[in-house]
């Protein structure tokens, strides 16, 4: 959190006209077409002055939704119906499914031996032979992500309520947190629209500045994601696991996959997708991501296997 406050001010502080909404052509003064007014502004709110819900909007809101800084931020098509008691109700319910399958994940993982308990454990048995040893492990690094998303989408919701029923904030404020990451067909589309987009701005100004300074567009992206892997990272060490260099470089891998890609493309004159694009995603996310598994539940390195 420090982390991110810290990247939102230095954000502010390089903003030579302020941090606009859609449509003002500068603080507090909206352009004169009818139309320009953002979405999420079309409301009156009942409990809070609209300085303060502002202040909390732009301090609060990563994804940018309805401000400028928030333009190119791949939002999720909304699956739940705008009008207030029909949107409350969605939500409400998808918060309790997504609690309850949380809960049955985190349920599973308890019954592999070291990885569910808060000692932690490594995924990977050693005294498994190979084949085995990674398919229990591709399944604990599969319950991982699943419980990932439920986690995420399900505080989200807990925040979606809290927001459109006691600030009175507008259903259109609050678009999916993910878009389907399981249909991604390509890294691009995996981490630029599928998966959530909460870090963009910070990773951004704590890496793609400056990366684009140095190296232009291939610079800004190995920014992002060094950024990226250091902000993981470093939030697992404050729990006291010690460092673990293969989170960062999983996360500093990824602008070259991309570059790759982007290869692909110009040489073949197809984009990476279908099937094969897949299962290209696929491979990345469960083979060389599962590293990343071991960090994300404290579980301990593999000095096991040595």
């Amino acid at each position: 959190m420090a982390v991110s406050v810290t990247a939102i001010a230095l954000d502010y502080a390089c903003a030579k006209q302020g941090i606009l909404k859609i449509g003002e052509i500068q603080p507090g003064q909206m352009e004169a077409s009818p139309t320009s007014e953002p979405e999420n502004q079309k409301y009156q709110m009942r409990f809070i002055p609209p300085w303060l819900y502002d202040a909390l909007e732009v301090t609060l809101s990563p994804r940018g939704i309805g401000w400028e800084f928030g333009r190119g931020v791949h939002i999720p098509i909304q699956t739940r119906p705008l009008e207030r008691p029909l949107f409350l109700r969605a939500t409400l319910l998808s918060s309790l499914l997504h609690f309850l399958l949380l809960d049955f994940i985190e349920s599973l993982l308890k019954f592999f031996p070291g990885v569910g308990t808060p000692q932690g454990g490594s995924i990977f048995y050693p005294h498994l032979p190979p084949l085995q040893r990674y398919t229990v492990s591709t399944i604990i690094h599969l319950l991982t992500g699943t419980a990932l998303i439920s986690g995420f989408t399900m505080v989200y919701d807990l925040f979606t309520l809290f927001a459109v029923t006691l600030l009175d904030s507008p259903p259109a404020a609050w678009p999916p947190v993910m878009d389907n990451p399981w249909s991604s067909d390509s890294l691009h589309v995996f981490w630029a629209k599928r998966w959530h987009q909460f870090l963009r701005r910070i990773l951004m100004v704590c890496g793609g500045y400056l990366g684009k300074w140095l190296l232009g567009s291939f610079g800004m992206i190995q920014g992002i994601f060094l950024a990226s892997g250091l902000y993981h990272e470093c939030a697992m060490y404050t729990m006291g696991r010690g460092w673990d260099n293969r989170v960062v470089v999983f996360f500093v891998i990824q602008a070259p996959l991309l570059a790759c890609e982007k290869l692909w493309s110009k040489s073949t004159g197809r984009k990476v997708g279908g099937l094969f694009g897949r299962l290209w995603v696929y491979f990345v996310i469960f083979v060389l991501a599962q590293p990343m598994s071991t960090i994300l539940f404290l579980l301990t390195t593999s000095r096991s296997l040595h």
